[in-house]
């Protein structure tokens, strides 16, 4: 693999980071999500088996559908691992450390051996090595949504299981527990429960608080029509509806749930279905039809759509930072979205790419992470590192030996 650099880069020092015990204020510290508490002697943040890091670890898992070759791109090294062949391979999704490669009849869960773990005042980044976990039941249309102590796998046909977060951290599936009942949406895990919509066909879900057993503890006034897309922010869970968003947040214990609406009727082809946006971040962006993006402010409760040229892809870093948008001339556009105009353009990237929701595999996509974006070019077997705080300066290009036609970001 060659790395082209425009400008001279220097990969972060691979130096543990020294933090005083005082910095958890009391927390469990050793733990990478589930684990022990350490002993006295142990160092703070200290994880067996990982080095911790200065900065973040953040890695690209890479797939190609139609080879069924799968690689990690070490983006601290800039060093490409091979990984295990995914014949059937249609999606690839991530909960920041582990790759889900979804196929027809399962999903095999790859450990990127990188991640971060947030104790608010301050972070600890990890590296480990690159491990092949096993293979999870589901089909078409499952999806997987995880936070530090579970993984909830829920099925198309509403059917949901829970993963000891603990076990895939030591390299194994563990034993599920199955949820009662079925879901109209993805489970998701928040604050210590999982937030579920419940509801016959046809009508409206109604947000429901589980404990990680399945039983209802609460229930928020709330009703979501049509429900489509999910976000975790630091704000609470954002779920998709068709007059605007649900907000389910949790505070001291108790959760409530706020309708964020956009303030109009709107299609549904033009209804933010799928969301996209840096983790940790409060804003979210989602395809509004073919030449828009809709912007949710999470934090102000409201919604901004900001005209553009075909879209392809779109992202953003959050509050000051451009909407990243990838059009059908092949250019990464910056928007301001407060303003709602066009502010820098790169030159054509990529060549002969797919509208967004066009059902191809090989769709281009952008990741973005608190200092860069990634962009992926299956076609010319390549991705691009966007510095998105410097003009959209192309910063690195790494060519690849595989199609990167699907893409995730992990460490961060």
């Amino acid at each position: 693999m060659l790395v082209r650099r425009n400008v001279a880069l220097l990969a972060p020092a691979l130096v543990a980071v020294a933090i005083l015990a005082t910095g958890c204020g009391g927390q469990d510290d050793a733990k990478s999500g589930t684990g022990s508490p350490a002993s006295p002697a142990t160092p703070h943040g200290y994880v067996e088996g990982a080095t911790e890091a200065a900065e973040p670890q953040s890695r690209l898992l890479l797939g190609d559908p139609e080879s069924g070759d799968t690689q990690v791109l070490d983006l601290t090294t800039g060093k490409v691992h091979d990984s295990a062949r995914r014949a059937g391979v249609t999606a690839l999704t991530t909960d920041g450390r582990f790759g889900y490669f979804h196929g027809a009849d399962g999903i095999q869960v790859l450990d990127s051996g990188a991640w971060m773990v947030d104790h608010g005042d301050h972070v600890h980044y990890y590296r480990a090595k690159i491990q092949e976990v096993g293979e999870v039941p589901g089909g078409t249309g499952t999806v997987v949504r995880s936070d530090a102590g579970v993984t909830v796998v829920t099925s198309a046909d509403g059917k949901a299981s829970v993963y000891p977060r603990a076990k895939l951290e030591k390299g194994s599936l563990g034993t599920p527990a199955r949820l009662p009942g079925t879901y109209a949406g993805a489970v998701v895990p928040y604050a210590e429960h999982l937030i579920a919509l419940t509801g016959e066909s046809g009508g409206p879900a109604e947000v429901a608080v589980l404990d990680r057993s399945g039983k209802r503890v609460a229930t928020p006034e709330a009703e979501c029509e049509d429900p489509e897309g999910d976000a975790v922010t630091r704000r609470g869970i954002v779920l998709g509806c068709a007059d605007g968003a649900l907000l389910v947040h949790e505070d001291d214990g108790a959760f409530t749930a706020e309708k964020i609406p956009y303030g109009e009727d709107v299609p549904k082809a033009e209804r933010a279905a799928e969301f996209r946006h840096r983790p940790g971040s409060s804003t979210l962006t989602a395809p509004a039809g073919k030449d828009a993006v809709w912007v949710l402010d999470v934090t102000e409760g409201a919604w901004t759509r900001v005209e553009t040229g075909r879209v392809v892809a779109a992202n953003t870093a959050g509050e000051g930072a451009p909407l990243l948008v990838l059009e059908s001339d092949g250019a990464l556009h910056g928007y301001d979205v407060s303003a709602g105009k066009e502010i820098t353009v790169t030159d054509p990237l990529l060549k002969d790419i797919p509208e967004a929701g066009s059902g191809a595999t090989a769709t281009p996509l952008i990741e973005v992470d608190r200092s860069r974006a990634y962009l992926n070019d299956p076609g010319g077997k390549r991705v691009y590192e966007i510095d998105y705080n410097d003009d959209l300066r192309v910063a690195r290009t790494f060519d690849l030996d595989v199609r990167p036609s699907l893409m995730v970001e992990t460490g961060r």
